[in-house]
């Protein structure tokens, strides 16, 4: 495997940069991310990911080995393929891309081009225990929000129902109140419901 590939910038298109690597050029396949901070004759590193088939050998590039990662862990998932990868990584930086799969966010998913619903679906299902998320709770937030929060997700509800239903529940609170966890759970469940 080729982990990186180090040297001058050869050439540079719309999808892939020519990398000179001891006298050889290896085209590099990149996102426009990473094709955007790529100058010609500048000395680059790119961390690559190498996808063998039957009748082709490409080499995808990155700017970070945390997209690499990424585009080598998507493509763990049934129907994701190395142009797709690289899609959801050119729409969705990494860190965002993790976000949406952790939390079940098929909208956010269905923005990549290749990527329907229950494509999403599947993807959520098969990687959501991998990507290692955690859920990331709003400064100054009560302890039991980011509780129910979670709970809510592990119950299969999107981030952003979650989130919605957290706020109903949360302006019919008394002032000042420290809630129970269970009770709020409940009352954000029957709210969730009732906006079906």
């Amino acid at each position: 495997m080729i982990a990186h590939v180090r040297g001058p910038v050869a050439a540079v298109t719309l999808t892939a940069a020519v990398i000179d690597v001891g006298g050889v050029g290896i085209q590099v396949m990149c996102t426009p991310g990473t094709i955007a901070t790529l100058r010609l004759g500048q000395e680059v590193q790119l961390s690559t990911s190498m996808v063998v088939r039957e009748d082709s050998l490409t080499v995808f590039g990155f700017a970070s080995t945390d997209e690499r990662d990424m585009f080598e862990l998507v493509q763990t998932a049934s129907g994701v393929g190395p142009k797709v990868a690289q899609a959801m990584l050119a729409v969705l930086d990494p860190d965002r891309l993790r976000q949406a799969i952790g939390q079940g966010d098929l909208a956010t998913l269905t923005k990549v081009p290749g990527i329907g619903r229950k494509g999403a679906e599947r993807i959520v299902v098969e990687l959501k225990d991998r990507v290692g998320v955690t859920t990331v709770v709003q400064a100054g937030a009560p302890a039991w929000r980011g509780q129910v929060h979670e709970a809510l997700l592990g119950l299969g509800w999107s981030a952003r129902d979650a989130d919605a239903a957290l706020d109903r529940v949360a302006a019919d609170l008394p002032a000042g109140t420290d809630p129970d966890v269970s009770t709020i759970l409940r009352d954000a469940l029957r709210s969730l419901a009732k906006a079906r």
